[in-house]
């Protein structure tokens, strides 16, 4: 069974777009500060995190 990744966001890089909450809302979300946060870790297995790691324009998120 694969491994399910743990995605993080880099907070400095940033830039609030969204694309990642698009791509997977029920791990990410842009929150009052405009930034990116994490608010399911555990929920890649429901949706691509590599691909929203991937088409984030600045690289801001990395899977572990």
């Amino acid at each position: 069974m694969a491994k399910v990744q743990t995605p993080k966001v880099d907070k400095e890089k940033c830039i609030g777009c969204g694309l990642c909450a698009s791509i997977c809302p029920d791990v990410f979300k842009i929150k009052d500060d405009g930034k990116s946060h994490v608010i399911n870790p555990k929920g890649c297995s429901k949706c691509n995190c590599k691909e929203a790691a991937d088409s984030c324009p600045v690289s801001a998120i990395s899977l572990s």
